[in-house]
């Protein structure tokens, strides 16, 4: 391959709601440009984007794809991201890398969800983009009608470049709307010919909109438009070029990526309207953004790392400055720490082709790093440079992990540390008072092939379940309470005696032990197994057995004796104690409050609150986002444990949500009742197990 950099790269990814096709249009690509010698198909599980496994039984893209190609003597990296947005982490890590993207609508349905959220990454980045209109083929296609939709929900700046020739079956190709040539045929069949006459009035129609917006970003262009003046074929394609870099035109496109007509007219375009890498610059940590260049030092982040129990790890990386060789060494700016770098590789898909170095603008892979994780910088080691990170978003649901062998039991946690490490948007955390292994992630979907994964590439069969609510107990009155343990059977006696004061925090916040014993009646040695036996109560209350909070306990007094007393022993008084006390102290239970944001269309504002209303919850507040409400509720935890399937089922995917913990508070009457007796239950039933 030659070599590529700053000057004759595109980095480009594709964007859609799921099932537009993306993964059809990225295998026309590389077929179009040879770099695969055959078209696979989604539904054979044959394409170069989808390998993985998981990919081929969903039939859905579930990893970022690198898949590189040749065109027109330059260089096309094709990001191909998943489609549903329970992967939006490997959507994000895209969209970071790349600098331009091509959101695929399909025909048929239009603009949909996922467009609308994806079209929203995109302006907050401000990437140059296109809009394909994929699935010309298939019947009720309508390509005036998408563009319509497009136009209503996207804006007006998005602008035909070319129009369809047909429909359905009987769709051929496209009119290109600025040299008004008509291409037709699929793949290397492909060719040109004059408009069909049939189709002239309405491609002028087209071509006039078309050249009225590109002249209205340049005021020499609208002159001469408003004139009457011809414009030329090359002060149209440069205005465009110019407008698309600059955001103020979105051309869309159309095509069948299935039956690959038109796609080399994608390609054809992404060459001559899209960025370069040195055309947008490097974001920089804390600092203004600079221009790329290949004679600066180093500098290459880190957006993807896939784990591997066999080949290790891989690490997927995109140079913005300077060039990275093969067996080399580069700084870990994040790390502060030295990586060796050993063989460079230009991944397709799963293929990997060796490479001796990767320079600015290009985007590679290497093996085996030992500290560098998703969204770190590699750098020079004499000129450390930290780039922007990628952002990615707050898991928002959980679900229990249970391994289902003892054998599973033993590598359970190691094969959770490797899928988090793949997959930054997975949160793994052990749950204090209900001892269960919590797994966070996206969507049920997004948890559930990261249970899949564990099985094939770790061999750990576990159970995904909605996990115990971690409530918690407190007191809500000062109390006192002695205790005094006393053992003589001959010999060597047991004797430890304390008496504790217990009273309530304010805030409920972490518990506290303090001690202002007098005159040596409990010695000093012995306070600190005092604490250990409080804090070990603290682990089980006396009304459901959950963990204690919010309590301040103070040693005030005890006795001992000279001979029996021992460490021991005044920590099974202490704890002891502590459990006699917290019952006296009108115990309450507390359960978890989040802080839960939904951002819901406005026609279904009502509805999201009327279901909230079933939950609990309590609503803070609603603030409007352009065609969206923004509601703010404070909910018990015990309410939305589903609420990721619940909203997309009430709202068909149109509305998103985020939560987070706020507080704990006392659970009502009622409910109180049915835990304890929940778990009575299930303590009966552990003990006729054994």
């Amino acid at each position: 391959m030659p070599k590529y950099g700053l000057d004759n790269i595109r980095n480009v990814v594709l964007l859609s709601h799921g099932g537009a096709g993306k993964t059809s249009i990225s295998e026309a690509m590389l077929f179009n440009a040879g770099a695969i010698n055959r078209l696979g198909r989604v539904d054979d599980g044959s394409t170069t984007s989808d390998y993985d496994p998981d990919e081929i039984k969903r039939k859905i893209s579930i990893n970022l794809s690198l898949l590189p190609c040749e065109w027109r003597d330059n260089k096309i990296n094709v990001i191909d991201a998943p489609g549903y947005l329970d992967f939006i982490g490997e959507i994000r890590a895209g969209i970071r890398v790349a600098e331009s993207a091509v959101i695929v609508i399909d025909a048929i349905s239009g603009v949909q969800v996922g467009t609308e959220m994806v079209w929203g990454y995109c302006e907050e980045v401000k990437l140059p983009r296109f809009i394909y209109i994929n699935k010309m083929d298939r019947e009720n296609a309508d390509f005036a009608k998408v563009v319509g939709d497009v136009k209503a929900k996207l804006g007006a700046r998005c602008v035909p470049l070319q129009l369809t020739i047909g429909a359905h079956t009987s769709f051929q190709g496209v009119v290109d709307l600025l040299s008004m040539k008509a291409y037709t045929g699929s793949g290397s069949q492909a060719k040109q010919a004059e408009v069909p006459a049939a189709l002239k009035a309405q491609a002028e129609s087209y071509r006039e909109k078309l050249v009225e917006a590109i002249a209205e970003v340049d005021d020499a262009l609208i002159e001469k438009y408003l004139g009457g003046e011809a414009i030329s074929s090359e002060e149209l394609t440069k205005t465009l070029r110019k407008a698309v870099l600059d955001g103020r035109i979105v051309p869309v496109l159309a095509g069948s990526g299935l039956q690959n007509v038109a796609i080399n007219r994608l390609m054809d375009a992404i060459i001559d309207y899209l960025p370069l890498p040195r055309e947008r610059k490097v974001a920089v940590a804390g600092g203004a953004a600079v221009e790329p260049k290949e004679e600066l030092p180093l500098a290459a982040l880190v957006f993807k790392t896939t784990a591997d129990p066999y080949v290790g790890k891989l690490t997927y990386f995109r140079v913005y400055n300077g060039v990275i060789n093969s067996n080399s060494q580069v700084f870990n700016s994040i790390q502060n720490a030295s990586e060796r770098i050993g063989q460079l590789f230009m991944m397709r898909g799963k293929a990997q082709e060796p490479v001796p170095q990767i320079r600015a603008g290009d985007i590679g892979a290497v093996a085996k790093l030992n500290v560098t994780a998703t969204g770190e910088t590699l750098c020079a080691p004499d000129k450390p440079v930290k780039l922007q990170s990628i952002i990615f978003p707050v898991p928002i649901f959980r679900e229990a992990v249970n391994p289902r062998t003892k054998t599973d039991v033993d590598k359970m946690g190691t094969a959770l540390s490797r899928l988090v490490e793949e997959d930054p948007t997975l949160k793994v955390h052990r749950e204090l008072g209900t001892g269960e292994t919590i797994l966070s992630g996206m969507g049920d979907t997004h948890l559930a092939v990261a249970a899949d994964k564990m099985q094939r590439k770790f061999g750990v069969n576990v159970e995904l379940s909605i996990p115990k609510v971690p409530y918690r107990e407190t007191i809500t009155m000062p109390c006192k309470a002695e205790y005094k343990h006393k053992k003589q059977s001959g010999g060597h006696g047991q004797y430890g005696h304390v008496l504790l004061e217990f009273e309530p925090l304010p805030d409920r916040g972490e518990n506290e032990f303090v001690e202002r014993v007098v005159g040596g009646s409990v010695p000093r040695n012995y306070i600190p197994a005092v604490e250990k036996g409080v804090v070990e109560g603290y682990q089980e209350g006396t009304l459901a057995g959950y963990p204690v909070i919010g309590v301040k306990t103070t040693l005030y007094d005890g006795s001992y004796h000279p001979v029996d007393s021992s460490e021991i022993c005044f920590k099974i008084a202490g704890a002891q104690a502590f459990k006699k006390g917290i019952a006296e102290g009108r115990p309450i239970l507390l359960e978890p409050i989040m802080n839960l944001k939904v951002t819901v269309p406005k026609d279904l504002t009502g509805d999201i609150i009327g279901d909230l209303n079933t939950k609990r919850a309590r609503v803070m507040g609603m603030n409007p986002e352009g065609d969206m409400n923004v509601i703010e509720a404070k909910v018990p935890l015990s309410e939305i444990q589903r609420y990721s399937i619940d909203l997309k089922s009430m709202t068909q995917g149109r509305a998103t949500y985020t939560m987070e913990f706020d507080h704990n508070e006392e659970v009502p009457a009622q409910i109180t009742q049915k835990i304890i007796a929940q778990r009575q239950a299930e303590k009966a039933a552990k003990s006729e197990n054994r």
